[in-house]
């Protein structure tokens, strides 16, 4: 697994990039909706403001502000990530 070095820093904003594995594939527009979900229920649990998103073919672009006092958002992509692939 990376050892990622990021600057965690509570009520930040963040910007990411999300690849899939197969940057072939058009998953991610196909399945919107799923998308749409699992990013409606991840904020009902560990809320964060989106600032911008861009959902193309094969990766997506985000930019989130956290809330004061958390920095926690590899939890959420975490929950992100296990429920858009459980609703597919």
């Amino acid at each position: 697994m990376p050892d990622y070095r990021r600057n965690r820093i509570p009520g930040a904003t963040y910007f990411f990039t999300v690849n899939l594995r197969d940057r072939r594939s058009d998953l991610l527009v196909k399945n919107i909706e799923a998308l749409r979900d699992a990013v409606r229920d991840v904020r009902q649990v560990l809320p964060f403001h989106i600032d911008a998103w861009v959902v193309l073919p094969d990766h997506m672009h985000s930019l989130w502000t956290l809330p004061e006092g958390d920095s926690d958002f590899p939890e959420r992509w975490r929950r992100l990530k296990a429920a858009f692939t459980h609703a597919l």
